[in-house]
C-alpha cells in the first residue's frame, strides 16, 4: 500500500470516527459534556496531525526511512570528563554540595 493511500484511509477512518462521535454527543446529549468534548477535542488533534502528515508527504518530506535516518549524529569525545565544571551547582533535590538539608 502506497503513502498516499494509507492517508487516504486514514481520513476516511477520521471522517467515519468524527460522525461516530456526533452521533454519540446526539444520544449522550449534556449529560456529560466534559467527556464528549474530551473525544471532540482529541479527534480535532488527530486531524491536525493528519494533515500535517499529509503536507510533510506532499513536500517530499517522507521518505519511509523513519526518523533515525535524518538525525544528525553528535560526537562525543573520548576526553576525561571535567568535573570543575559543576563545582558550584546544586544537585537538584539534595541542595548544595557540602551542605546539609535543613
Amino acid at each position: 500500500m502506497s503513502l498516499h493511500e494509507e492517508l487516504t484511509e486514514l481520513q476516511e477512518s477520521l471522517d467515519r470516527l468524527e460522525r461516530s462521535v456526533l452521533r454519540l454527543t446526539g444520544r449522550i446529549g449534556e449529560s456529560h459534556p466534559l467527556d464528549v468534548r474530551r473525544v471532540r477535542t482529541d479527534a480535532a488533534h488527530l486531524r491536525e496531525s493528519v494533515a500535517m502528515l499529509s503536507a510533510l508527504a506532499a513536500a517530499g518530506g517522507a521518505t519511509g526511512r523513519g526518523p533515525s535516518a535524518r538525525a544528525e549524529l553528535i560526537t562525543i569525545p573520548d576526553a576525561p570528563y571535567d568535573s570543575a565544571l559543576w563545582t558550584d551547582s546544586d544537585d537538584e533535590g539534595l541542595g548544595a554540595r557540602n551542605r546539609h538539608a535543613p
